[in-house]
């Protein structure tokens, strides 16, 4: 296969796979020789923030002078994306390379009588065999769904068990209260090893106590009111946390210094237990926080006029991203381009945003499940009352909302925030890189 054959063959694949558990993740691996047994990951799992968790906790290990892996789903723009090592995506050629490994091994379980795999362990598979070929010392490994029965969960014991924020989404296959889609995140937390996790409802900690308790894991919660911001502003933030002060990050918003704690406490957690032999010196985890980047979260594309791309794509998300807006752009007007898909609660993420909004441009984002721009106008109108009368527009593609939207601000100074799906601010990223 080359690169482009490659991809339609991967997500070609849930045409006819059927998922059970883990089993068939677990026999795939033994297929390909378990290279994920001989790697050492931290592994990552969480309803929002657990990418820039991710993203942050590879820094601070390449930091640290490891050779770091880093898993993330979905992309913005490029399959590769989601499979890095030191920072650089994997080659195109590889990708086709490992695919064809796998699939080969896909043909002999099937011979066998064995079920075929779904397109997320089958992208599973190409990572841990890329890792291992390239000799990672560590993966900063971010769990797709849920974690119990997500394909990363056919991992041993992790470095690191981290559980970033737990919010309502994939409610269908994870549950309908907090209480339920804590019980599947925790599915990662492994026999005597540590367990990092943001601040939580007491409801959702128990969960989190009980499944370590179970395990028999050491499990360690963020402490938020230790955390002080002192300086903000769209090139970063500085802050202090417990007894660290001076701590810098480049991502903005006030969430990513929760996610930046998440990663500390990971760290010194990592240098307690020994880290399979890592460790993560006080200079590499503030060298390590301060570069890292992750596209596409409260990401400034462009300062004239400014415009910002963000992934709030449930009611979480868009509760924080409301909030840094005001903080960020305080008595600014705000040009939203918002796109959904259709099985995503609108009006949560709509509640925190729309009374922001001095006009918003709808799009049909690249998805199976988009909820059309037309429609998406008219709940958006429906739910602006008069204020948006005649200030909410559908647009026929991505460019066409972009270029207006760009024009506009122009004309009043405004700020442009594109957000509502990942299936879509990938292109607004494209297209303002252009």
């Amino acid at each position: 296969m080359n690169y482009a054959e490659a991809l339609e063959y991967i997500h070609g694949i849930n045409r006819f796979a059927k998922k059970d558990g883990l089993e068939n993740m677990r026999r795939l691996m033994r297929e390909l020789g378990d290279p994920q047994d001989r790697l050492r990951f931290v592994h990552i799992a969480g309803t929002n923030g657990k990418g820039s968790a991710a993203a942050m906790t590879a820094s601070v290990l390449q930091a640290a002078g490891y050779r770091t892996g880093l898993y993330t789903s979905p992309y913005l723009q490029r399959f590769t994306e989601r499979i890095r090592v030191d920072g650089k995506e994997i080659p195109e050629t590889d990708v086709a390379r490992l695919a064809e490994t796998v699939r080969g091994a896909i043909a002999r379980i099937e011979a066998a009588g064995g079920q075929h795999p779904t397109e997320l362990e089958v992208v599973g598979a190409i990572a841990f065999l890329y890792y291992e070929e390239t000799g990672c010392d560590a993966v900063a490994l971010e769990v797709g769904l849920g974690g119990r029965l997500d394909p990363t969960n056919v991992i041993k014991e992790p470095l690191v068990s981290v559980i970033a924020t737990i919010g309502f989404d994939h409610m269908a296959k994870l549950g309908n209260t907090l209480e339920e889609i804590a019980v599947e995140k925790a599915g990662i937390i492994k026999a005597n090893c540590d367990t990092v996790v943001y601040e939580q409802p007491e409801s959702v900690a128990q969960v989190f106590r009980e499944a370590a308790q179970k395990a028999g894991a050491n499990i360690t919660f963020c402490d938020f009111s230790s955390l002080k911001q002192d300086s903000f502003g769209l090139s970063g933030q500085r802050f202090r946390y417990g007894r660290r002060s001076g701590l810098e990050i480049s991502l903005i918003g006030d969430f990513q210094m929760q996610n930046a704690a998440l990663v500390i406490e990971t760290a010194d957690a990592i240098n307690r237990n020994g880290g399979g032999g890592l460790r993560v010196p006080e200079d590499a985890l503030r060298r390590g926080l301060k570069e890292a980047k992750w596209p596409g979260r409260m990401e400034i594309l462009c300062e004239n006029p400014t415009a910002l791309i963000d992934a709030a794509h449930n009611g979480q998300c868009a509760q924080a991203l409301g909030g840094a807006l005001v903080k960020y752009f305080p008595g600014r007007e705000l040009i939203y381009i918002l796109g959904v898909v259709r099985d995503k609660d609108c009006d949560g993420i709509l509640g925190p945003t729309l009374p922001l909004a001095s006009h918003v441009f709808t799009v049909t984002t690249e998805s199976v499940r988009a909820l059309e721009a037309c429609e998406l106008a008219r709940i958006v109108r429906e739910r602006g009352g008069e204020r948006l009368a005649g200030r909410v527009h559908a647009c026929g593609s991505v460019a066409e909302a972009v270029r207006r939207a760009t024009v506009l601000a122009k004309e009043t100074g405004a700020a442009v925030c594109a957000f509502g799906s990942l299936y879509y601010i990938g292109a607004v990223r494209e297209l303002y890189g252009k």
